[in-house]
């Protein structure tokens, strides 16, 4: 018996045409560096559109509108109205609270959702790599928020005061303000990408960002209001801060020295170095989240 040939499998290469590349190939670095710049402005509605853009349009124009208020205030012969450290707490409260809630999920929970995140691991990028740039990003994008209305606040101040002694003593009132301002946005946005990071339903992050903000914040507030009904230098009125990160991140202040008549908790007295450790835990807490979550994405 004769055997037969076995068939070959035959197949055409065709030329399209297409060019090459040929030029510089970018490593991880610089996808981090793409990858961040693209979040942020993701975070402050460019590139998306005109829904995008409202809400962080809305908050920062209500952020801001104290500093003019104050610009015309301190034109008129008035004195400045709010201190650099404690602007606005409960404003700051509620713009980063909607902010977080509403950019947070843009930035990890469509990915998670669309199922894209292998297509970024592919690359010369490490698992770590994706959660650190979203959050410099949201954090550079609460620095903008938060830093711009301090800045506003004191162009204001000083382009009606006269005297260089004067300027003097409103940039060291500025510097401990925008120290301030880091530790917010540093701690709030960790928080906010851990808990957006949940659930790819972008509905259902954003409302888990929202309500646990707010409940934690009240809870804070009825403990301080009711532990400080006898006395303000209570221990229960001191440590009831340190239930909410909002209230943490206040107490830090007071014990680093700041005012407590525009701040949110009592003055924390001995109980001071447990703010800060505490904000530290929490910021390096929400951080590991942040990493595991995505160390066990890329491996499903």
């Amino acid at each position: 018996m004769t055997s037969q040939p076995t068939a070959r499998a035959t197949g055409v290469i065709h030329d399209l045409g297409y060019r090459g590349y040929d030029g510089p190939r970018l490593g991880r670095m610089q996808i981090v560096r793409a990858l961040a710049w693209h979040s942020f402005r993701s975070a402050w509605g460019f590139g998306r559109g005109v829904k995008g853009k409202i809400v962080p349009a809305l908050v920062f124009v209500a952020m801001f509108l104290p500093a003019l208020v104050n610009a015309f205030a301190v034109a008129r012969g008035n004195g400045r109205l709010f201190s650099y450290d404690g602007y606005l707490p409960t404003l700051r409260i509620a713009a980063i609270t909607i902010f977080i809630a509403a950019q947070a999920p843009e930035l990890v929970s469509r990915d998670l959702r669309s199922r894209v995140l292998p297509l970024y691991f592919c690359r010369p990028l490490r698992r770590i790599d994706y959660p650190l740039a979203k959050y410099l990003a949201l954090t550079g994008a609460l620095l903008i928020l938060v830093e711009l209305p301090l800045i506003g606040l004191y162009v204001g101040t000083i382009a009606s005061v006269h005297g260089g002694s004067a300027v003097w003593d409103q940039t060291r009132a500025l510097i401990p303000g925008l120290g301030v301002g880091v530790m917010w946005a540093g701690l709030m946005a960790a928080v906010g990408l851990v808990l957006a990071s949940a659930t790819g339903r972008r509905a259902y992050s954003t409302g888990i960002v929202a309500i646990s903000c707010v409940l934690t914040f009240f809870l804070a507030l009825l403990l301080i209001q009711a532990e400080g009904g006898s006395t303000a230098t209570a221990t229960g009125a001191r440590v009831a801060g340190l239930f909410s990160p909002f209230t943490i991140l206040d107490g830090v202040r007071v014990w680093l020295g700041g005012s407590t008549q525009d701040g949110l908790v009592a003055d924390p007295g001995r109980y001071g170095p447990l703010y800060g450790l505490l904000a530290v835990i929490l910021l390096a807490a929400c951080l590991g989240g942040l990493a595991a979550r995505y160390r066990k994405v890329s491996q499903s």
